[in-house]
């Protein structure tokens, strides 16, 4: 009779899956959560329930991460972790574990797997086979073939390690067998009764949970707080708070905190987890949500994968995604690990190491803020008042800087664009911004003391991106950084650039526009800034020089680049275009205005048709942006490409 306490289990834990799965490729599918507990913790307690004793657990590199982020009971046997700093593969992985110890069988396992099988199945065909080695396989999910894929669970005798070479990198699948077969060792296969369960990534996560929750397993063993509403099909949690109204169809699990509101729909199988809120009238769908995830209302979720603390804004529509929280985000590790600490959720763990204000959500950030912000703001504001009140004189007696008067509304229209993308951004005030602000102090008195108005005006914006970085952090402020360097083109450029730049523009308008009325035929004689058509005298003044333009351009530009979803790059060619397409732009006003002289007369006619052609080079700029993305999304994109609508979140 062989003994559960002589055999030796191995779990292979694998690096970081890069490229194929953005969650897997910062948590390790090992510690990816199933009912609660992370897959790895759900295998040592299975097979310690099962009588094994010694069980070794290959880490890859991530030894502390796997040891700090399962909870297992204590039980009478061993239970090592294997750090393994250099790929060894599968087989070099056994080889190591086994580490030349004689035990009766070697059993190995994936780490992500929801949970093990009935080890005495396995061991039964083993022995029956008389096999060396026993590959175990997956029932086929359709078709006559019994067999499926390998489940990654072998169970081989004590000996099968010595076939395998001391160094190196070797695989079970491409190294051991063959080596096996090569000098006469018996490998034979067995097929499990039910699937494994076991995932690498996203969507086979989910269709593991799914087979999981399928075959109707005792919950209310696993968590005792769990009651099985056998009408609704439903698993409820006695914290959870489900809505009347709610519906349920299919195995549905909520967890302790989870909130369903008025309307919803959930589809089995489906996870709701710990803390975790679905709003109203919204529908999920096969789909899995970690803990503190969210949907808002009238949501539409079809075979996903929520990471910890995704939130799903309102009215929209996700099928067949897997969603991370953000890339290096603690909250996802954060998550994982509470399970060390007497089962805190992803937001307990957070609010334990860095306060409230690392949870995501308007509320906490208003709280964060509070009164202290609204202090700061009020204090700005009086003492840049003046600053405030010769900028808006500015806008109002310059037509160059006449734009400059939309800025600061253009900009509050760009952050209410992206909300949603700030609401799950971390509050955490940083000092650096108290020492920003201080800088802006210096750099005002500076401009006041010598006169300087630009170095006045520059602190302004200088001061409001230290408000933000002092306030809400550095991941806001780095969010926000495009918005508050397109504050500066609210500002008048210094008397000297103006200076510099006016007298070279004013001659190249005279120059340009005279050039294009020569092509059409017409008789010019250019003067300096005057340009003789016939009888007609057209002066080139120095509000005409195009300064306006640019500077009502970039502004247009730079608002159209920052609304739209384009590649970087095609954002850097619009930006950097706008200069000449200004210019270009200018040039059109002057040749046409110049021609229409030639045919009305009188003051009152002119200045109208002057005045109207300023205001018609802004719907010609605009269209001009609008055809270069139209023009490099032709260059850039196969006409049978399909676009797609990336859905971010909130």
């Amino acid at each position: 009779m062989l003994r559960m306490e002589s055999i030796k289990a191995i779990i292979l834990a694998g690096k970081h899956d890069f490229g194929r799965c953005p969650i897997a490729s910062r948590l390790p599918a090992a510690l990816w959560p199933v009912m609660g507990k992370p897959s790895l913790e759900r295998i040592i307690v299975g097979l310690a329930e099962q009588g094994i004793r010694d069980i070794t657990v290959c880490c890859s590199g991530d030894r502390v991460l796997l040891q700090e982020s399962i909870d297992v009971p204590q039980i009478n046997g061993n239970i090592r972790f294997l750090d393994e700093p250099l790929p060894m593969g599968t087989a070099g992985s056994i080889r190591d574990a086994a580490n030349g110890e004689k035990n009766d069988l070697l059993v190995i396992f994936p780490a992500d797997m929801v949970c093990p099988p009935d080890i005495s199945l396995l061991i039964a065909a083993h022995r029956d086979q008389a096999a060396d080695l026993t590959v175990v396989l997956n029932p086929a999910s359709s078709g006559n073939d019994e067999k499926g894929d390998v489940a990654n669970i072998y169970i081989c005798n004590p000996d099968v390690p010595e076939y395998i070479p001391a160094e190196g990198y070797h695989d079970i699948k491409e190294s051991l067998i063959p080596e096996l077969v090569r000098v006469g060792k018996h490998v034979g296969y067995t097929v499990l009764p039910h699937c494994a369960g076991n995932f690498r990534d996203g969507q086979g996560y989910l269709r593991a949970v799914a087979n999981y929750l399928g075959k109707g397993p005792s919950l209310n063993d696993e968590i005792p707080s769990l009651r099985r509403n056998n009408e609704r099909c439903l698993w409820l949690d006695d914290e959870a708070e489900v809505d009347p109204s709610a519906r349920f169809f299919g195995p549905v699990v909520l967890m302790a905190g989870a909130r369903v509101a008025k309307g919803a729909v959930i589809f089995g199988p489906s996870i709701i987890g710990r803390k975790c809120s679905i709003g109203s009238d919204s529908v999920v769908m096969n789909s899995v949500l970690w803990d503190t995830a969210g949907i808002d209302e009238n949501c539409e979720v079809r075979n996903c994968l929520l990471d910890y603390g995704v939130n799903i804004a309102s009215d929209t529509v996700v099928s067949n995604r897997i969603i991370p929280f953000k890339k290096n985000s603690v909250i996802a590790r954060g998550g994982i690990r509470a399970l060390k600490f007497g089962r805190k959720t992803a937001s307990d763990l957070c609010a334990r190491f860095y306060g409230d204000s690392a949870l995501p959500g308007p509320l906490i950030a208003l709280k964060t803020v509070g009164l202290a912000g609204t202090v700061i703001v009020a204090a700005f504001i009086w003492s840049y008042w003046s600053g405030i009140v010769d900028l808006w004189s500015v806008w109002q007696r310059s037509d160059e800087y006449s734009s400059g008067l939309l800025v600061p509304f253009l900009a509050g229209y760009i952050l209410w664009s992206r909300r949603e993308q700030f609401k799950s951004i971390p509050i955490r005030p940083s000092l650096w911004g108290g020492l920003a602000l201080l800088f802006a102090g210096i750099l005002r008195l500076f401009g006041l003391f010598f006169l300087y108005g630009s170095a006045e005006r520059f602190s302004i914006v200088l001061s409001i991106a230290a408000i933000v970085l002092f306030i809400l952090g550095w991941q806001f402020f780095k969010k926000a950084t495009t918005v508050l360097l397109f504050l500066c083109l609210m500002l008048p450029w210094p008397h000297s650039v103006q200076s510099a730049v006016a007298l070279p523009l004013q001659q190249w308008s005279t120059s340009s526009a005279a050039f294009c009325l020569e092509i059409m035929g017409y008789d010019v004689i250019k003067e300096g800034n005057v340009i003789h058509i016939g009888q007609t005298s057209v002066a080139v003044a120095e509000a005409c020089n195009g300064l306006r333009m640019v500077t009502a351009f970039f502004v247009i530009s730079a608002l159209v680049v920052m609304l739209v979803r384009r590649k970087w790059w095609e954002k850097q060619v619009v930006m950097t275009s706008s200069l000449p397409i200004a210019l270009l732009c200018n040039t059109i006003r002057l040749t046409v205005t110049a021609m229409a002289f030639t045919v009305l007369k009188g003051d009152y006619w002119e200045k109208m048709f002057h005045d109207f052609g300023g205001y018609a080079m802004m719907p010609l700029a605009l269209a001009a942006v609008i055809g270069e993305f139209w023009l490099l999304g032709l260059l850039t994109v196969r006409p049978d490409e399909k676009s797609s609508i990336i859905i971010t979140r909130g």
